[in-house]
């Protein structure tokens, strides 16, 4: 076996950063998946939203697609191994039926119609209905089978159908005797006998309405020419007398007992959820379709209990409020991060990895060196604009000397020019002629708990501060929609230039008065360039946890 058809052959790992991801967090989740690849992992990169600008611009760029979306940690039944989709039509017979379950070891069966959509379901309690309910039951089904099933069903030759059946459903087994055939009433009746002409011609000639031979070789002429004049089909058996009534009652075809509205799942359900339904019934295994209606497999209650949610490694973020919804419940095997640690906690020992630099592109820029394993040079690229963006292009105070080191070894290896490519990127991050002001506050975001106030804070880049001039009110009415929405005490939007070194502040909520306390507007105008401040991480979130926490 090849390397490649090992990894498809292994459970997916799925890298992603946090919730709104910025470049560092794209980039890193595509980084590591490459690095864990070429160590032998099957690792998918994801994202947890929709990408800004400036991703966009390094991603085509570079030539890397945009990350899977990941939208639950927990598996839906797609993700899942389920047992195979065999099935039935409605026309299959009983008899088919109880073969093919035998043949499959199954003791269900969807029903489906010729395009695979589900239509119904058969169980082997459904079947044992057959053999043991009620009579009325068996004379019914009868009543409504064909003579081509009769004749599939105990092994006969169909000798003469008609299509002017006459069916009560009721059977009458011919013993002849002294008496021969008068005292027997078989109109409209399925009648079984031995191969005795006379008498066959005379119970068609009564009215009978199916008449099934047994022991016989051929039907003598004038017996089928009576049929054809009474409308009577007739079928010679496969079997003897016994037989030949034991089996047919399974001729009915299964759309008569099928159960026209069985318990289904959707593919995109989750497992769990489907777990808690099936709690509630009594069947083995459940037919699983798609959106469609198309059969795709069975789930059954072994499978819930087997199965594990996804494996999931996090990269630049560790809290479960940040990342991937129901994250709780993942296998999360790793973490590699520059954050801090605050929420984070597992129930097995994970691989952890948290520096303080201003970048985890610089952290698996490291674990490749580390591993020696070369970059391409197209994701050398990549990983220095995640370097330039996150310590935005080394003005942030949260850079440091690994950062600035990591990156003019992937400058050399991508043969870019540091100053030359963050100015272009950062045009490209800055442009944002094309988005809403609700756009550019939501593109960055990240929530926090600060001794109980419930804060988001949103980071933009713009090209300069000026680019806002006439904006204000705007801003100020979508920050209070988000606080009402979103039922927070505390909105920061924080504009940064690069070029006016520096961002400029807005606030909404209950907790507004605070964070102004930690980022005084002096000049009569009002929002002010707050010279220096780049960096949620080590600057704007402890300014406000210290006046909060106050």
């Amino acid at each position: 076996m090849n390397a490649q058809t090992d990894l498809k052959s292994q459970e997916p790992v799925y890298v992603t950063g946090h919730q709104h991801p910025d470049t560092d967090s794209i980039v890193s989740a595509i980084a590591y998946a490459f690095f864990k690849r070429a160590i032998g992992v099957r690792a998918v990169a994801c994202r947890l939203g929709p990408l800004g600008s400036e991703t966009k611009y390094l991603l085509e760029r570079f030539g890397f697609d945009e990350p899977i979306l990941l939208k639950d940690a927990r598996k839906t039944l797609k993700e899942i191994e389920l047992d195979p989709p065999d099935a039935v039509h409605p026309d299959t017979t009983v008899y088919e039926t109880i073969r093919h379950m035998k043949e499959t070891e199954r003791a269900s069966f969807a029903v489906v119609d010729e395009e695979n959509h589900v239509v119904g379901y058969v169980s082997k309690s459904d079947l044992a209905d057959i053999g043991l309910g009620d009579t009325s039951m068996g004379i019914e089904l009868l009543r409504h089978t064909t003579a081509a099933d009769v004749a599939k069903t105990i092994s006969g030759t169909l000798i003469y159908d008609d299509p002017e059946l006459h069916l009560n459903g009721k059977v009458s087994i011919i013993a002849l005797s002294e008496h021969g055939i008068k005292n027997y009433d078989v109109k409209d009746r399925i009648v079984i006998m031995g191969n005795e002409p006379e008498a066959e011609k005379a119970l068609i000639e009564q009215g009978a309405g199916m008449m099934i031979v047994v022991w016989a070789k051929e039907i003598r002429a004038d017996v089928i020419e009576a049929a054809k004049q009474h409308h009577c089909p007739v079928i010679i058996s496969g079997h003897g007398s016994m037989n030949t009534s034991r089996y047919l009652f399974f001729a009915p075809r299964v759309e008569l007992i099928m159960r026209k509205k069985p318990m289904l799942f959707n593919e995109n359900e989750f497992a769990e959820d489907a777990g808690v339904k099936m709690a509630r019934t009594r069947f083995r295994a459940y037919p699983v379709t798609d959106n469609e209606n198309h059969l795709v497999g069975y789930v059954s209650r072994s499978h819930i209990m087997a199965y594990k949610n996804k494996k999931i490694i996090l990269v630049d973020h560790n809290e479960f409020s940040q990342s991937v919804k129901a994250v709780e419940k993942a296998q999360i095997l790793e973490v590699v991060d520059h954050h801090r640690i605050n929420d984070f906690a597992t129930s097995q020992p994970v691989s952890f990895r948290n520096e303080i630099v201003g970048s985890s592109a610089t952290i698996i820029a490291t674990m490749f060196r580390e591993n020696q394993i070369p970059i391409p040079a197209n994701l050398a690229g990549l990983m220095l604009g995640a370097v330039l963006s996150d310590t935005l292009l080394f003005q942030s105070p949260t850079t440091t000397p690994k950062d600035i080191s990591t990156a003019h070894l992937l400058a050399a290896l991508a043969e870019l020019d540091i100053e030359t490519f963050g100015t272009e990127m950062f045009a490209k991050s800055a442009d944002h002629s094309d988005m809403s002001i609700r756009e550019m506050i939501v593109q960055d975001i990240k929530y926090y708990d600060i001794d109980g106030c419930r804060t988001m804070i949103s980071q933009s880049m713009v090209s300069s501060v000026r680019s806002l001039i006439g904006k204000e009110a705007e801003i100020q009415n979508c920050l209070e929609k988000l606080v009402r929405k979103k039922d927070l005490d505390l909105v920061v939007a924080a504009f940064t230039s690069v070029a006016d070194e520096g961002s400029v502040f807005y606030f909404a909520g209950d907790k507004k008065a605070r964070a102004e306390e930690a980022f005084p507007d002096t000049s009569e105008v009002g929002h002010d360039i707050q010279k220096g401040i780049f960096s949620r991480k080590s600057q704007i979130l402890p300014a406000l946890t210290a006046v909060i926490q106050r």
